[in-house]
C-alpha cells in the first residue's frame, strides 16, 4: 500500500485533536502530504434560505479567516516538526465537500473524527464521518472521542 498524501477534515470539536494526531503519525511514516480541511457550512444549501449576498460574502470571509487561524493555532503542538502539510477552507455542506476534495486530489486516506452520536442525537446532527466513509472512493479511519 502506498499513501502519498493523508486527508484530515476538522471541524474543531473534541475529536478532531483525536484524529489530527492519527493523522499526523501516518503522515510520517509513510512520509506523506498532509492536508488538513475545514468546510464552513453554506447556510443557503442547509437552509434553503434566501440570505443577501454582500452580507453573506462578508461573514463567510471572516469565517473562512477565522478558521485558517483557528488551523494554525489549534493543531500546533500535533504539527510540530512536520512540515509537509496544506491548510484548505472550503464552503458547503461538509460530507460533499470532503468526498469531492478527496477525489478531485486523488487523496489515499483520509482521517477523521467522529462523536459516535445515537439515538436522537444521531437522528438530529447526522453523521459527517457515517456519510465520509460509505461514500469516499479512498479508505477512511475514524478516531472517536475518548
Amino acid at each position: 500500500m502506498e499513501i502519498k498524501t493523508v486527508l484530515c477534515p476538522t471541524d474543531f470539536m473534541e475529536g478532531s485533536q483525536e484524529a489530527v494526531k492519527y493523522a499526523v503519525d501516518i503522515a510520517k511514516k509513510y512520509e506523506a502530504k498532509l492536508i488538513l480541511l475545514h468546510v464552513i457550512h453554506d447556510l443557503k444549501k442547509v437552509t434553503g434560505w434566501y440570505v443577501p449576498h454582500i452580507t453573506m460574502d462578508e461573514l463567510y470571509k471572516d469565517i473562512e479567516s477565522g478558521a485558517m487561524k483557528e488551523l494554525d493555532k489549534i493543531f500546533a503542538e500535533e504539527l510540530r516538526g512536520f512540515d509537509n502539510t496544506e491548510r484548505k477552507i472550503l464552503k458547503g455542506i461538509p460530507y460533499v465537500e470532503i468526498i469531492r476534495f478527496a477525489e478531485d486530489n486523488k487523496i489515499d486516506l483520509i482521517v477523521m473524527g467522529t462523536h459516535g452520536r445515537k439515538g436522537l442525537d444521531r437522528m438530529i446532527f447526522g453523521s459527517t464521518a457515517e456519510h465520509v466513509v460509505k461514500n469516499a472512493g479512498c479508505p477512511v479511519l475514524t478516531a472517536r472521542i475518548r
